[in-house]
């Protein structure tokens, strides 16, 4: 090997390096740009509407969406709070339900036996270590959710220069392509956020309806969780489905089956008709590279990587098809 080639793959190797130390930070901003992106969508359609500057249109839209936050925190906050609380009291019953089913059942005897006999939320870990862990944990939120949201405000403020530094950072023959791959992201991102924004809250209405007229208790916090675990498909609406069942089967397994055919209902429509309605002229995700992505980013980077696996996911697609498929597969001879 050359001096060249191993100066080379010594500096992959400490880049690589630099990339994994530093993965929160970039996660940090690549959580920013999606925000900003978010952000962006209703102050461009301000200013094309209104003619207005860029800063009085991102004011706005901060303003309203501070102003609805409150007022929609205002209203289901209290209700959200006290249905929580029902919930840490219903999960031991839960559990003594499930080992009354498992119990009955010959087959599942070893499966019962992996249960703890008395189980008791207290014994699990000391209280002291678990609220230390969760006020760290809740705090270290906080502060990368306000990092975050700053550095998207910063960006929506004035994305044409951030745009120009990243095409400046560019190659001179390769600039021309950057700009039609920050324009395609731009917009597959912009779109991909508006119609699964749609899909949720529509996920979110159809199963607090759904659950409130099947009388399952703690409707409210069940239909909020389904809503919010739409930005994660495949996975999320899967696991979100296991709260409700789980409350109604402490009143009876003939309502489990109720709330499962429910959420069976919903999510092949949510799947089937409102995603690829929204999507259609976006971005079109196949569900295993969706799937392969929540799991990998979930692997190496948590629950973050997760919610953030098909933003970047829609990002990676359209440089593949802009540059790999267009620019080096197309043309090869």
């Amino acid at each position: 090997m050359n001096p060249r080639n191993l100066l080379a793959a010594l500096t992959l190797v400490v880049l690589t390096l630099l990339v994994w130390q530093l993965r929160w930070v970039l996660l940090v901003l690549f959580g920013a740009v999606v925000f900003a992106v978010a952000l962006d969508v209703p102050v461009h359609v301000l200013i094309t509407r209104f003619k207005i500057q860029r800063s009085l249109a991102l004011l706005v839209v901060v303003l309203v969406m501070l102003i609805g936050g409150l007022m929609v925190i205002r209203l289901l906050l209290p209700e959200l709070i006290t249905q929580f609380g029902e919930l840490t009291t219903l999960l031991p019953s839960l559990l003594g339900k499930i080992r009354s089913i498992l119990a009955s059942q010959p087959q599942l005897a070893e499966l019962n036996q992996t249960i703890p006999d008395q189980f008791s939320w207290d014994k699990v870990q000391p209280v002291g270590f678990q609220l230390l862990g969760y006020a760290g944990g809740a705090a270290n939120g906080v502060i990368q959710v306000l990092l975050m949201s700053l550095l998207a405000v910063l960006m929506a403020l004035d994305p044409e220069a951030h745009r120009r530094m990243v095409i400046a950072a560019t190659p001179r023959p390769a600039r021309s392509a950057m700009d039609e791959v920050l324009n395609a992201s731009r917009a597959a991102l912009g779109g991909w956020l508006a119609g699964m924004t749609l899909s949720a809250t529509a996920v979110f209405l159809l199963t607090w309806a759904g659950l409130a007229a099947l009388q399952v208790p703690l409707a409210l916090l069940s239909a909020l969780i389904c809503g919010v675990l739409t930005f994660v498909p495949t996975i999320g609406p899967t696991a979100a489905s296991l709260i409700p069942m789980g409350i109604a089967l402490l009143i009876s397994p003939a309502l489990m089956v109720q709330v499962l055919v429910l959420r069976l209902v919903i999510q092949n429509l949510e799947a089937f008709l409102l995603t690829p309605l929204l999507l259609r002229r976006t971005v079109n995700l196949l569900p295993t590279v969706a799937l392969m992505s929540q799991l990998s980013l979930g692997a190496l980077l948590g629950l973050p990587g997760v919610v953030l696996a098909l933003p970047l996911v829609v990002v990676l697609q359209v440089g593949m098809e802009q540059i790999v498929v267009q620019r080096i597969m197309d043309r090869w001879t």
